[in-house]
């Protein structure tokens, strides 16, 4: 088996150690035939007359997806591909770290709710920006940290953040999250859109991995959520 393969089939393996009934997820795994939920239907009902966009890199897309889409403010997410060099990407492709594209959230918001600072506050918190080409058990370019801003406002606010972040020791290493002009989203396939909402019934990475995401974010965040 080349390292491609390697690479796309490492989110299909559990590894279950008997003693401590503990699992090494990773998020590469084969499509879910998981038919699309009414709320993924129903979304995106009320446009608002203004909205603004951000794209970020911040690790496996199905975590990051579940958790901006209960943001007060967040119009619609999008799980996708962007920053590399591959047009129209599949998800074999760009787990096999040849694309040159990360896993990222192309995210419509109402700047009249909720600003890009506060998106910033969000993606800053909710994963590991110090771990080059990492988060936790998925390696790789693919999964590096990114903010891809779309206008020059977006690039200062984002870079004066991690300045501000590196000078208060908000983190034990230096933040590496590349912010970066962007350039082109390539939605991924539909099985991975809202794949959280989806699938938190049928694959055992939903309650391992992402539950305990969810569940932190709504505890920090609980004044920014949508109401139910």
């Amino acid at each position: 088996m080349n390292s491609t393969n390697k690479t796309y089939m490492m989110r299909t393996m559990i590894f279950v150690v008997m003693t401590g009934a503990t699992a090494l997820l990773s998020c590469a795994q084969p499509a879910s035939t998981t038919s699309l939920s009414k709320k993924e239907k129903d979304m995106n009902t009320n446009i608002p007359a203004r909205t603004d966009t951000a794209t970020f890199a911040n690790g496996c897309f199905w975590c990051t997806e579940a958790i901006f889409e209960e943001l007060k403010g967040v119009v619609s997410s999008t799980s996708g591909y962007s920053g590399g060099a591959v047009a129209n990407p599949t998800y074999k492709q760009v787990c096999g770290g040849e694309t040159g594209h990360a896993e990222c959230l192309q995210i419509v918001y109402d700047p009249a709710v909720v600003s890009f600072k506060d998106l910033l506050e969000v993606f800053w918190e909710t994963h590991d920006p110090t771990t080059l080409n990492q988060q936790g058990a998925d390696v790789g370019t693919q999964y590096r940290s990114a903010v891809f801003y779309h206008t020059e406002e977006q690039k200062a606010e984002a870079e004066k953040y991690k300045a501000e972040l590196d000078k208060s020791g908000a983190f034990n290493d230096p933040i590496v999250t590349e912010i970066t002009p962007f350039t082109k989203f390539y939605p991924a396939e539909d099985y991975h859109q809202r794949y959280f909402d989806n699938n938190e019934n049928v694959n055992p990475y939903c309650k391992i991995v992402i539950r305990p995401k969810v569940d932190k974010f709504r505890k920090v965040f609980h004044d920014k959520l949508k109401d139910e």
